[in-house]
């Protein structure tokens, strides 16, 4: 059974060069230690993510769980903290952990995610509910989103000019003026970060399960955007897509027990964030478009 899968090894080694094929060569006898320290064994193909490798095991005792090993990134430092504190409240449970090897053994979800959910308002419900049952307080040592107020202000104000005003006046006014706001008045609540509709799994312990999550402390309507966003394409044929993705936002702020006006400028401000990162990072030129777009359907 062949450990790693090649289309992981090609996307690694694309992304982050000699540094992502160093990793690839070393990965296969790091799972082989880690399975050996942990006592599992391997229990079917693996599979992957954009940054972390994922084999299916069996425990010593034959409970199903997953191996999950992650290319050395930020982004995933926190992410066993934050299944520590959830404790498998509504998140898969924390195993075991190797914070040096990005290695998490974790327990193991059931096939499908919430992207398979065909009504789009009951996706936004379920991640809804999911994301007011994941607010918990949150520990200290933890990434605070209201301390990246002074940077996104900043990071804003210089995309803006050196990208050419891409976006009107009044969609930056409008995303700056919640920086400036909301970004730095946040809870000290845990929130999941990247809550979009593959990372809410079906299982059986409860319905869905969330997994990847980033561990910031902030406002959970941060994460609506992100669920919004992995939902898009079945809004683009709406015949008011202005009024569709409000409904959306709605149906989200409403399950999750937010306030709904916070909820759209949460959003507005990370889709004017997004359309300025799609310019910087190669995005789609649809994708940028779709983004200009829904910011300024959101501006209020």
């Amino acid at each position: 059974m062949s450990l790693i899968p090649e289309g992981f090894a090609d996307l690694t080694a694309a992304r982050e060069g000699d540094a992502g094929r160093a990793w690839i060569t070393q990965l296969p006898g790091m799972v082989e230690e880690l399975l050996g320290r942990w006592r599992c064994v391997q229990d079917g193909p693996a599979t992957h993510g954009q940054v972390g490798l994922v084999v299916p095991v069996r425990r010593g005792d034959g409970t199903p769980a997953v191996l999950k090993v992650s290319f050395p990134h930020p982004g995933n430092v926190h992410e066993p903290d934050a299944f520590a504190v959830w404790e498998g409240r509504g998140a898969v449970r924390l195993y075991e952990r190797d914070d040096e090897r990005f290695a998490l053994l974790l327990e193991r979800a059931g096939d499908g995610s919430l992207a398979d959910t065909e009504d789009g308002d009951e996706a936004m419900a379920v991640a809804g509910r999911l994301a007011r049952r994941l607010a918990v307080p949150a520990p200290a040592g933890l990434p605070r989103l209201r301390e990246r107020a002074g940077e996104w202000e900043e990071e804003l104000r210089k995309d803006d000019v050196r990208l050419g005003h891409p976006l009107p006046g009044r969609v930056l006014d409008a995303a700056l003026a919640t920086v400036r706001e909301l970004a730095p008045d946040q809870p000290d609540t845990l929130v999941h970060g990247d809550l979009h509709a593959a990372n809410v799994l079906r299982a059986e312990r409860e319905p869905w399960l969330a997994i990847d999550p980033k561990g910031f402390v902030g406002d959970p309507a941060y994460d609506a955007f992100t669920i919004l966003r992995s939902r898009a394409a079945d809004l683009l044929t709406a015949p008011d897509l202005g009024a569709a993705l409000l409904r959306r936002l709605d149906v989200f702020a409403g399950a999750a027990e937010l306030d709904r006006e916070r909820t759209v400028r949460w959003a507005q401000l990370r889709c004017v964030r997004a359309a300025y990162w799609g310019r910087d990072n190669g995005d789609p030129e649809w994708l940028v478009g779709m983004y200009d777009h829904v910011s300024g359907l959101l501006t209020r």
